[in-house]
């Protein structure tokens, strides 16, 4: 079925400013990253049926199957130092982690913002500081709803995918979309009357993310994997790596992989 983009904007126009829904297009985070820079207003959303170039971490694309649902959210947080601005992204993954519990699906979080139920990825997320913009952040999400074609390819590491489908039935996206951008609106509002630093929602990440404490191998953008254990999260939500040396490293992005214990 289709998304009821009425039901939407009457639940969500309040905490949200605008609320469109298009039945494709080729990125939601492209399209409201042109819509900033137009003067588009703080939090306006977008939600796509269909991505037809759709991007993940690193410019990888982001498979979008009929069926999931893909949405972008735009953010003015004035009053936020820009250097808190990354922990969008984890408290994305933290509205992620509850709307997959309110439909009785218990996930948790691989660093930094990877919905996992048991091994599989059910959701990632991808935020855009928009250039030449003031203060303005496009947080992207794709949830994996309905049960997925058996062609979309594993992730980094190999990291199967699955659905909310696949662990509580089939479920109503209208109302899942209305649950995740409900508890976006309210983690995000909480951040920013704290001036992005609030210690009970860094603990509340914390509590969901399965990649503290665990030996992990991490994908830089230039030079060798970085291996060790994921050791601490910080204030600003970077995430202190290990290495067997002892030595602590600072990881502000890159792709981790679990790795097993031998």
């Amino acid at each position: 079925m289709t998304l009821d983009a009425a039901a939407l904007r009457d639940q969500l126009i309040g905490p949200y400013a605008a609320l469109d829904v298009v039945a494709d297009t080729g990125s939601t985070n492209a399209d409201l990253r042109a819509a900033a820079g137009r003067g588009a207003p703080d939090r306006t959303v977008l939600i796509a049926e269909r991505q037809t170039a759709g991007l993940g971490r690193r410019g990888r694309g982001w498979s979008s199957p009929t069926g999931g649902l893909y949405l972008s959210a735009l953010f003015r947080p004035s009053g936020v130092a820009p250097a808190r601005l990354p922990w969008l992204t984890l408290l994305a993954g933290v509205a992620l982690v509850r709307t997959a519990k309110a439909f009785g699906v218990d996930a948790t979080l691989k660093w930094p913002n990877d919905l996992l139920v048991g091994d599989a990825k059910a959701a990632g997320v991808l935020a855009d500081v928009t250039a030449g913009v003031a203060q303005a952040v496009v947080v992207g999400i794709g949830l994996n709803v309905a049960r997925l074609p058996d062609d979309v390819e594993p992730g980094v590491g190999g990291l199967r995918p699955t659905s909310l489908e696949d662990h509580a039935g089939p479920l109503d996206r209208t109302a899942v979309a209305i649950a995740l951008l409900t508890e976006l609106a309210a983690l995000e509002a909480q951040w920013r009357r704290t001036g992005g630093d609030d210690p009970a929602l860094r603990e509340e990440y914390r509590a969901h993310c399965v990649t503290l404490g665990r030996p992990v191998r991490v994908e830089l953008a230039k030079g060798e994997p970085l291996l060790g254990t994921a050791h601490r999260l910080e204030a600003d939500g970077t995430i202190v790596v290990r290495d067997d040396a002892g030595v602590d490293h600072s990881v502000s992005a890159g792709d981790v992989v679990h790795l097993r214990v031998r």
